[in-house]
């Protein structure tokens, strides 16, 4: 077992882990779904068909030639009812695909295992099986196993700290299909002739450690880091320091010092994809929250309502004030339960009223609990002070756009001080003034 080392700052989050014993339960087919051609960082996908369509499983239903993007695939066969612009998880209008099911899921022709010989074959196949960051980014992932020209990767580290609280997603995968992550490491490091992988695991997860030492057992190149349990252990910066002792400059990328990041969930992925040509069309979704009946992990096609994956769940004990699409620290507030499960969705948090209420917040006392937090080094209140303040110049001289949003500094604020809330829109405001050309 290597060296773990400990980040600076961040937060001793409860772990709240209830659905760790939860073996996955595949759900049913919906009566509908509703696939946005946005479900990545970067360009929307255009869609391939119009309402009246008959449509397959594991069609390719958008796509786009843009570099950032990855394919869109139906995860059901049926009819296309409308093909408009709909609100979605992340709060904008994005083009999506209604599809009625037949319930007969019938799989498109096309579906066949990749046929690829060199890296660049490799990484044009992962593109094509639509995969992004299944940890919850959604970054896609054959950019991720391109690094620039002249960036040489030596380590691939495999992410699962799985450090919010809550979300058991990446620990079923481990407990479940462990063999499957294994071979999915064992794939990429061969596609791109990577030498050494590092597989971080918090040490709240003793039965996930004592699996993967176990599959890991026979490789000398591959070594499981028992990490401490502090949040956001499971951020790449984060997870890099502690693993390798490496830092990632500001404004830089992990490729930058020789590292590539994947989730555990997107390795074991593409193990499967390279048996049976699948591509992403489902994913395992914790169900979770004060609300909910039953806490659980489902395996949900992608496109699924909301409302549809907690009925199946079991329903709701109580009403819910709030639902999350993510943890308690880094999820999307959902308006509706009309909204899809998306490809990096890992986490539905139902909440009742006493658990979702937004405490008021009060004035700073100059305590400084948030610098200490902040694990990029950064100084939350003059963030938050220069946003309300629509202060540009200053919000890029305390380095604005390196806040990873990871709320380390609202959850220790005795405050209460709505920080992430503040430091989002201070860096929507920077993005603005870059577009209008200002300074």
């Amino acid at each position: 077992m290597l060296l773990k080392r400990m980040f600076k700052g961040g937060a001793a989050v409860p772990h709240l882990k209830r659905t760790e014993n939860c073996e996955t339960i595949k759900m049913t087919v919906p009566e509908k779904v509703i696939i946005p051609m946005l479900q990545h960082i970067g360009t929307p996908c255009e869609p391939y068909v119009k309402k009246g369509d008959e449509v397959k499983v594991g069609q390719v239903i958008g796509n786009t030639d843009k570099f950032v993007s990855a394919p869109v695939h139906s995860s059901v066969s049926g009819i296309v009812t409308d093909v408009s612009p709909k609100l979605y998880a992340g709060g904008v209008y994005i083009t999506s695909v209604e599809i009625k099911t037949d319930g007969m899921q019938e799989l498109d022709k096309n579906i066949k295992p990749p046929k690829y010989s060199g890296s660049d074959e490799f990484i044009g196949a992962i593109r094509k099986s639509g995969l992004v960051g299944l940890g919850g980014a959604g970054f896609p992932a054959h950019i991720k196993l391109s690094p620039p020209q002249g960036k040489k990767i030596d380590t691939l580290i495999i992410n699962a700290a799985e450090c919010e609280p809550y979300i058991t997603s990446d620990y079923r995968e481990i407990i479940e299909n462990s063999w499957n992550v294994m071979d999915g490491i064992n794939i990429v490091m061969e596609a791109l002739k990577i030498k050494n992988v590092i597989i971080g695991i918090e040490d709240n997860k003793p039965e996930a450690i004592k699996e993967m030492e176990h599959v890991a057992s026979k490789s000398d190149k591959i070594n499981v880091v028992e990490l401490k349990s502090r949040y956001p252990q499971g951020a790449e910066k984060m997870l890099i320091y502690a693993t390798t002792g490496r830092k990632v400059p500001p404004g830089k990328l992990p490729s930058d010092v020789g590292v590539i990041v994947m989730n555990v969930n997107s390795v074991s992925f593409i193990s499967e994809y390279i048996k049976t040509g699948m591509p992403l069309i489902k994913k395992r979704v914790t169900i979770d929250g004060s609300a909910v009946n039953n806490p659980s992990n489902l395996e949900v096609l992608i496109g699924t309502s909301l409302i549809d994956v907690f009925e199946f769940s079991g329903g709701f004990k109580t009403s819910p004030l709030k639902v999350l699409m993510g943890g308690p620290m880094m999820g999307i507030a959902q308006f509706s339960l009309q909204t899809s499960v998306l490809k990096h969705t890992n986490a539905l948090l139902a909440f009742a009223e006493k658990d979702a209420t937004l405490p008021n917040a009060g004035s700073c006392i100059r305590c400084g609990r948030c610098v200490k937090a902040c694990p990029m080094n950064l100084l939350p209140l003059y963030l938050n002070n220069n946003s309300l303040k629509e202060n540009i110049e200053e919000l890029r001289k305390y380095h604005v756009n390196d806040c990873i949003e990871c709320g380390s500094c609202s959850y220790v604020c005795p405050a209460k001080i709505h920080l992430v809330q503040s430091i989002r829109l201070g860096k929507a405001q920077v993005r603005q003034a870059a577009a209008k050309g200002g300074k």
